[in-house]
């Protein structure tokens, strides 16, 4: 997919195709020896690959931005999605370097929780994956102890945390579970792992599993095992990127076959 490129300063470019160092580059740029699209370079210039780049008037060639693509993970809970101190494997770490080497988590869920998370080496493509999903409608599958009171479930759908900030939940239904470990589905826009966690706390519910099920129009489909991952496909990462498209797509798929935490049937 050709994601748009955001500009560069000259001299980080000039560094990461390996012509100079960012100090050299930094140097030829207050000698007057470097032009962009035939004027002077300045320090704090900053240009894209359809810029036209001469060192002495020599022409500087820029290969092509290698694009990486943003990946989907299906994460187990406790597992870390980015590597820790204590060097304990994290999920972007089985991940093959083909696909990058420094990855961004796009609204992570806390380690304790899992499901599907976003992983991205593209810097631009990952902080502009970040801002669009908090307008995305957002699927949690939750197991409590014991069934929701009214008063438990009315206080959720409030969405109102000790801080003031009032979360917009959408819906949370009752979707399966016996004896003591019961599942809800609960869907909201926008709301992060640690939002609905601190939520679920503030009325007394105990929770012992929260996963992520659905991300705009991303689902956790069954054939991904935890610990495993996809590509996201071009369509997929410009419905994620345009929050009238994702809404459009935010039916959830009917999935046939097996158990999904979450569903009915489930005993997990």
């Amino acid at each position: 997919m050709a994601h748009e490129q955001e500009p560069e300063r000259l001299q980080k470019v000039l560094s990461r195709i390996g012509l100079a160092s960012r100090r050299e580059a930094e140097q030829w740029i207050r000698d007057g020896r470097l032009t962009v699209n035939g004027r002077i370079a300045t320090l704090g210039d900053k240009v894209t690959g359809h810029d036209h780049l001469q060192l002495d008037g020599r022409p500087i060639r820029q290969p092509p931005p290698r694009q990486l693509p943003a990946l989907l993970c299906h994460r187990s809970p406790g597992m870390p999605l980015l590597p820790v101190a204590d060097g304990t494997q994290s999920l972007a770490a089985r991940v093959p370097a083909s696909a990058g080497k420094r990855f961004s988590s796009i609204s992570p869920m806390p380690q304790i929780d899992g499901g599907l998370e976003l992983l991205c080496a593209d810097g631009a493509l990952a902080a502009r994956l970040q801002r669009a999903v908090r307008a995305q409608q957002v699927e949690f599958s939750i197991r409590v102890r014991g069934e929701l009171s009214d008063s438990q479930q009315a206080g959720i759908l409030a969405g109102q945390l000790d801080s003031g900030i009032k979360l917009p939940i959408q819906s949370v239904t009752a979707s399966g579970g016996e004896g003591s470990n019961r599942w809800y589905l609960l869907v909201a826009l926008g709301v992060s792992g640690n939002d609905l966690r601190q939520l679920l706390e503030r009325q007394g519910v105990t929770s012992s599993r929260l996963l992520r099920t659905r991300l705009g129009s991303l689902q956790l489909e069954r054939s991904l095992a935890r610990g495993r991952w996809r590509e996201l496909t071009d369509e997929e990462t410009a419905a994620l990127l345009n929050p009238a498209v994702a809404a459009a797509d935010a039916t959830p798929a009917i999935a046939t076959g097996g158990a999904v935490p979450g569903r009915r049937g489930s005993r997990r």
